[in-house]
C-alpha cells in the first residue's frame, strides 16, 4: 500500500513525490507519456537540448523557488528576448524603445514614442473583446503588426471574437530593454529540464505508459490519497460536460549543417497567413556551438479528443464549468487535484513549484 498515488509526472507531480519521499511517504507515480517531464520534456538530438512541447524558460520573484529548483540544476543566464517577424518585417519584443523605434523611424525618444501611441489609441471604456482591448491600450500600429494576427492565430478566431481579457494589459517599456520577464532569476537548466525530473524523481516509483483514467478502479486501491494532475472533467467521466482548451502541434526539424538559423532561441510570426506562430531554435537557449541546429515549427489548432491540452479558454462557459467540477472535487477528501489541467488555470513553472511547496499533505 503507498502513501500516494501521483498521476502526472510533470513538475506539480514530480515535486510532489520528490517532497513526500522526503518525508518518509512511499509514492507510486504513474504517467500516460512514455517519459517524465510532461510538457518541460527535453529530450537530446544532434547533442542539443530539445524542448519537445515548446519554449520553457524558467522565471521568477520568489527567491525561495529559486533556490529551491538550483538543487536539481544549474541555471545558465539565457535571457528571454524574442523576435517578433511581421511579413519579414523584424520587431523585438517585449514592446520597448528598440519596437517603437524600429516601427517609426522618424521616433528616438520615450516621450515621442508615448505621444505617438497616445494619438493611436482608441477610448473605448469598457472593451468588449481583443480588438477593442488591443486599440485600447496599445494603438493601431502595434495592436495590427504584433498583436491581432498572433492572437487570432493562438486562439483560432477573429480578434472581435476573442474575449477582451485575453490581453489584460500590454507591457509598453520605454527604455531599451529587450528582455522579456521582469523577474529578477531566469534562465535554463543546463543539459535539460529532464535531468531534474530524473532527480525530482530518483527513488520513487515511477510506471510510464500507465493511464490512470483506464486503470482507476484498481489503482486508486494502492494508496491513502492521489494527488491527481490529469483534465479536471476526465476524472468525472464529463458528466458536467467537457472544458475546451487550444492545442499545439510541434514540428520539429533537425537541420544538419546549419550552425545558426535564425540567430535568436524564439521567433513569433504575427501575421494571421503564416500559419504557426513560433519557431524555436533550440541550441540558442544554451548558447550551444553545435555544427547542426534543430528548429520547431509551433502551429496552433482547436483542441479535440485525443490531442494534448495546453491553454485553457477561461471564457464564462468554461469558467462556470470548471468552477461547477471544482465543487465537486473538494467533497473528494482521498484525492487532491492539482495543477494547470486539474485546476483549469494557466499557471507559470514557478507558480506550480510554489503551490506544491505549500500543499497541506506536505505540511
Amino acid at each position: 500500500m503507498y502513501d500516494f498515488l501521483v498521476v502526472g509526472a510533470g513538475l506539480y507531480g514530480s515535486v510532489f513525490a520528490h517532497e513526500a519521499t522526503l518525508r518518509g511517504k512511499k509514492c507510486l507515480v504513474v504517467e500516460r507519456r512514455d517519459h517524465i517531464g510532461g510538457n518541460c520534456y527535453t529530450d537530446t538530438v544532434a547533442g542539443i537540448n530539445v524542448h519537445r512541447y515548446g519554449a520553457h524558460i524558467f522565471h521568477t520573484k520568489d527567491e525561495r523557488v529559486w533556490r529551491y529548483m538550483q538543487q536539481f540544476c544549474t541555471f545558465n543566464h539565457y535571457i528571454n528576448s524574442p523576435i517578433a517577424n511581421y511579413k519579414g518585417e523584424l520587431y523585438n519584443l517585449p514592446f520597448n524603445m528598440n519596437t517603437f523605434c524600429r516601427l517609426w523611424p522618424d521616433v528616438h525618444t520615450p516621450d515621442q514614442a508615448l505621444r505617438r501611441i497616445d494619438e493611436q489609441r482608441e477610448e473605448i471604456e469598457n472593451p468588449r473583446n481583443l480588438y477593442e482591448q488591443g486599440m485600447k491600450l496599445a494603438g493601431k500600429d502595434i495592436f495590427e503588426k504584433l498583436i491581432k494576427g498572433y492572437s487570432e492565430k493562438q486562439w483560432g478566431r477573429a480578434a472581435d471574437e476573442i474575449p477582451a481579457f485575453v490581453l489584460r494589459r500590454v507591457p509598453l517599456r520605454f527604455t531599451f530593454d529587450n528582455n522579456y520577464f521582469n523577474d529578477p532569476f531566469q534562465g535554463i537548466p543546463v543539459g535539460g529540464y529532464t535531468r531534474v525530473f530524473e532527480k525530482l524523481l530518483d527513488g520513487v516509483e515511477v510506471r510510464l505508459n500507465a493511464d490512470f483514467l483506464a486503470d482507476r478502479e484498481n489503482l486508486m486501491k494502492m494508496a491513502e490519497r492521489i494527488v491527481y494532475t490529469g483534465p479536471i472533467d476526465a476524472f468525472f467521466d464529463f458528466r458536467l460536460g467537457r472544458l475546451n482548451f487550444r492545442s499545439l502541434r510541434f514540428e520539429h526539424k533537425l537541420l544538419e549543417g546549419v550552425a545558426n538559423f535564425q540567430g535568436n532561441a524564439v521567433f513569433n510570426y504575427t501575421d494571421a497567413e503564416t500559419p504557426y506562430t513560433r519557431v524555436i531554435e533550440h541550441k540558442h537557449f544554451e548558447f550551444g556551438a553545435q555544427p547542426d541546429t534543430v528548429v520547431t515549427y509551433e502551429y496552433p489548432q482547436e483542441w479535440s479528443p485525443g490531442l494534448e491540452p495546453y491553454y485553457p479558454i477561461n471564457d464564462d462557459r468554461n469558467n462556470n464549468m470548471a468552477e461547477a467540477y471544482r465543487s465537486l472535487a473538494a467533497q473528494n477528501d482521498k484525492v487532491w487535484f492539482g495543477g494547470r489541467l486539474a485546476e483549469y488555470r494557466y499557471y507559470d513553472m514557478d507558480q506550480t513549484v510554489a503551490q506544491v511547496l505549500g500543499h497541506p499533505w506536505l505540511q
